[in-house]
């Protein structure tokens, strides 16, 4: 089911001053910005390397909000690993295979993600206490 790790997920205070920092320290590129508003975030996706089934990246998360998702993970928990994300080649069949082993789904069908991809989350107290994304990418 899962093809790679699409992306390890990063909630910080400071989007720019992240990104200067996996820049120079690991020598990331960054390869796609955006505001999700619907998240409730200002991202930015760092390429790590490409492989078989397809890329992998960092995602920076700097909240829109103190009440967003990524703005009360802060609050709570400060900065550092928010999730961890799954390249799938077809989120919705992984969202049901996985729904059926009784996980909960955060997402009751995919939503738009960073870089056109398909997105949907996994409850964490159904895996490990770890926050799960399934990506399926978009098609080139």
């Amino acid at each position: 089911m899962f093809m790679r790790i699409d992306h390890i997920g990063i909630a910080c205070r400071d989007l720019e001053e992240k990104i200067a920092l996996f820049s120079g320290l690991f020598e990331l590129t960054v390869v796609a910005r955006e505001v999700n508003e619907e998240q409730g975030v200002k991202e930015a996706m760092l390429h790590i390397a490409d492989g078989e089934g397809g890329g992998s990246y960092i995602q920076l998360l700097e909240p829109l909000s103190e009440d967003s998702p990524v703005g009360k993970f802060l609050a709570k928990r400060g900065e550092g690993v928010h999730h961890v994300a799954f390249g799938v080649p077809d989120v919705t069949e992984a969202m049901e295979q996985i729904g059926a082993k009784g996980v909960r789904l955060l997402d009751a069908r995919p939503r738009h993600g960073s870089m056109g991809s398909s997105i949907a989350f996994l409850h964490p107290k159904d895996t490990g206490g770890m926050l799960t994304e399934l990506v399926q990418a978009a098609k080139a």
